[in-house]
């Protein structure tokens, strides 16, 4: 027996048992589902980390959509504080890389 106790996607169990296996599992309660979502996403950052993809991508979104929807927000709403924020504050397409600030002196206009 292989113990996995992690939250899958809902076809996973269907799988299983079409290769003739047998698994356990239970249906979460919403603040544990929440808590489960968030490992998940922890999973999906790493498996991304260690092999970029476009499946692994997926994933990611995957698990933001279903967190969306337990903040009671739709992957769109959350989309467009993305493009807000964005216009706000911009992006990160010109790659800027912040290596220090310097605090203006007291009565000086600081470094430009």
């Amino acid at each position: 027996m292989i113990y996995h106790d992690k939250l899958v996607r809902d076809k996973i169990p269907e799988i299983i048992h079409s290769k003739g296996k047998t698994c356990k599992t239970r249906k979460l309660e919403s603040a544990e589902f929440a808590l489960e979502l968030k490992k998940k996403l922890q999973e999906e950052v790493k498996e991304y980390l260690e092999e970029p993809s476009s499946e692994e991508l997926a994933d990611i979104l995957e698990v933001v959509d279903e967190l969306a929807s337990t903040e009671g927000v739709t992957l769109d709403y959350v989309f467009r504080i993305k493009e807000e924020k964005k216009k706000a504050r911009g992006g990160f397409s010109d790659r800027i890389f912040l290596e220090s600030v310097t605090e203006a002196e007291p009565g000086g206009k600081g470094n430009a």
